[in-house]
């Protein structure tokens, strides 16, 4: 259940709790690469991953936002066809990004554990975090997460309150402002649609900032979106394949 809505409070207004879309007009697509695209939030370089996260080189930190482990398992007790596996496929995505880029410390923007029948998953947790005993990691604690309860204690997960304050970043599961920090958050979901010729559109998840703050997409698999409205001066950066780009700025 989506506890607030109310995301954004630049020149776009506070975005509203509706299904209109955020359209980018035509655009073309580039070149796939699997270079990140890199932006300067708060006055510091962060590259926007094409896997759905945000890496932060000058302090090695990589945050992660709506990590959802265990929703499928949740549907499945609840008796729905859903998909097997996408624990792992989760882990697997996030051991590629370890092996890459060799964080100090991954930064969890909220929602851990979809809820509390998704416990189950936490015994393929316990083996993967022991293979990265040595990256601090955080969880800034998610509507989800005060649902599903806290990761056990013996997988060394630091549990925290929004805002945790690190460097120049806000870091929040729910879009919120700050007064001195550059706020990173979560809980969204944010998808765009861009539109091609004729009537044909696509749906791609994305990065979504305005202000002093950034949303960043879900990480998990099996998580949906959520249709973000365009406003003046808000910025969408698409995610696509192995790639990421900016969308134009509506003036």
């Amino acid at each position: 259940m989506i506890r607030s809505l109310q995301a954004f409070g630049g020149s776009g207004g506070p975005l509203q709790g509706n299904r209109r879309f955020c359209d980018t007009g035509r655009v073309r697509f580039p070149d796939t690469s699997t270079a990140p695209l890199a932006v300067h939030w708060a006055g510091e370089l962060l590259h926007l991953l094409p896997q759905r996260a945000l890496w932060w080189p000058g302090q090695r930190v990589l945050f992660v936002a709506d990590l959802h482990l265990g929703k499928a398992a949740t549907y499945r007790a609840l008796g729905q066809p859903v998909p097997v596996g996408t624990t792992q496929q989760n882990l697997a995505r996030l051991d590629a990004l370890i092996e890459r880029h060799e964080p100090g410390r991954i930064v969890f923007l909220g929602d851990f554990l979809h809820a509390a029948q998704a416990r189950t998953v936490l015994a393929a947790v316990e083996p993967w975090r022991a293979r990265h005993a040595a990256i601090a990691m955080t969880l800034v604690r998610g509507n989800h997460d005060s649902r599903a309860g806290d990761p056990p204690p013996e997988l060394g997960i630091e549990v925290v309150d929004e805002p945790f304050l690190l460097g120049p970043f806000a870091c929040c599961h729910h879009p919120q402002t700050h007064a001195t920090h550059f706020v990173l958050a979560g809980h969204l979901h944010p998808v765009c649609r861009l539109h091609g010729r004729g009537r044909d559109s696509v749906r791609l998840p994305c990065f979504a900032s305005d202000g002093q703050q950034a949303v960043l997409p879900a990480f998990g698999e099996f998580t949906g979106g959520w249709l973000m409205e365009s406003a003046p001066g808000r910025r969408f950066h698409a995610v696509g394949g192995d790639a990421v780009w900016a969308l134009p700025v509506q003036e």
